[in-house]
């Protein structure tokens, strides 16, 4: 029986905890950075190890990356620090001639256009052709942190087996009942204000992954380099996870009236423009460039190893899974002032 090697996660949340079952389900060895004392109890319940620690704890970062055959770092795509320290831990256990793998979330906000949802950009990256993603923008949402790992992979050559992964929309009901950003944003901003809105024109697409076959697509990609050489690994860095479906932002916008029209929460389902005063209640000065920009992509290295997407459509999943949370929530919501991870 082969060993499953040991993983460093960084990020419980949403994305990494879903990737964590899958983990542990297939036996990996698994330590978690926690933020919280009192959240190690449940993650060692499920199984993990964990490690008290915040993303600014580089020491501590290092050292478990050092210590792990694995580093999955979810936790977010704009923290340049705690990717440092994660590199910083491989290239110590690369002196001792040992391998890692890392696997960086980013997000596909680093594709995004200056649309505004004014119109459907004819540009689709795909991440079989790398050079096309390499000619993104320095200044592009999350590239900063991206150029940082790519340099250090440059650095690392076939020491240390290095890819990021840049997700789309993610919908679906997560572990403990959590949610993603932009749909469940736009559905409480709904049933807030009493109607469906979009920012800008709404016409701007992007493509679309159930959380559940995201964390598949990790432990895909997981085991590509876990069985591909270093060299090869080293030929493209990039891997996108979309199921298929692209939607717009009014598209999204009419199925959330649809489905809060069905459960009594909004009397006429037309969707119509937010006006600007009062983004505050979405995504504040980021709303347009959060649910208002063009993100087409296509994830054709992951269909090529055999991934598929097994779950709901997105807006199937909306009505049934995500409005229900949605539905019992009993806090006032007034936006979402958070950092987006896509």
């Amino acid at each position: 029986m082969t060993t499953k090697g040991s993983v460093f996660l960084l990020g419980p949340g949403f994305i990494g905890l879903q990737i964590l079952g899958e983990l542990l389900q297939e036996g990996y060895q698994v330590t978690t950075l926690v933020r919280r004392e009192e959240a190690r109890a449940s993650l060692e319940k499920l199984g993990s190890k964990t490690i008290l620690g915040s993303l600014d704890d580089g020491d501590t970062i290092s050292k478990a990356a050092a210590a792990a055959d694995i580093v999955i770092h979810t936790a977010t795509a704009d923290h340049l620090p705690s990717a440092v320290s994660v590199l910083d831990g491989i290239s110590e256990r690369a002196k001792s001639g040992k391998g890692s793998i890392y696997i960086h979330t980013s997000g596909c906000s680093a594709i995004t256009d200056q649309s505004d949802g004014k119109y459907v950009n004819e540009m689709i990256y795909e991440d079989d052709k790398p050079e096309t993603i390499d000619s993104i923008a320095d200044d592009a949402p999350h590239r900063v942190i991206d150029m940082a790992i790519l340099k250090r992979r440059s650095e690392l050559g076939a020491k240390a087996k290095v890819s990021i992964v840049l997700p789309p929309v993610i919908y679906g009901v997560g572990k403990d009942n959590r949610l993603s950003i932009q749909i469940p944003t736009m559905a409480r901003f709904a049933i807030k204000h009493g109607f469906a809105g979009y920012v800008g024109k709404g016409e701007s697409v992007w493509g679309q992954v159930h959380v559940a076959d995201l964390a598949r697509g990790y432990m895909t990609i997981l085991h590509y380099m876990e069985s591909t050489p270093g060299e090869d690994v080293l030929g493209n860095p990039y891997f996108f996870i979309e199921n298929g479906e692209e939607y717009s932002w009014k598209r999204c916008a009419e199925e959330i009236g649809k489905a809060l029209q069905k459960a009594g929460k909004i009397q006429d389902p037309t969707p119509r423009e937010i006006p600007s005063d009062l983004y505050s209640y979405i995504f504040g000065d980021w709303s347009l460039s959060v649910v208002g920009q063009n993100a087409r992509n296509r994830a054709n290295r992951l269909r090529a190893l055999g991934w598929k997407p097994q779950e709901k459509s997105t807006f199937e999943s909306l009505e049934s899974d995500e409005l229900p949370v949605i539905l019992a929530e009993k806090t006032d919501f007034k936006g979402y002032a958070a950092a987006v991870a896509s």
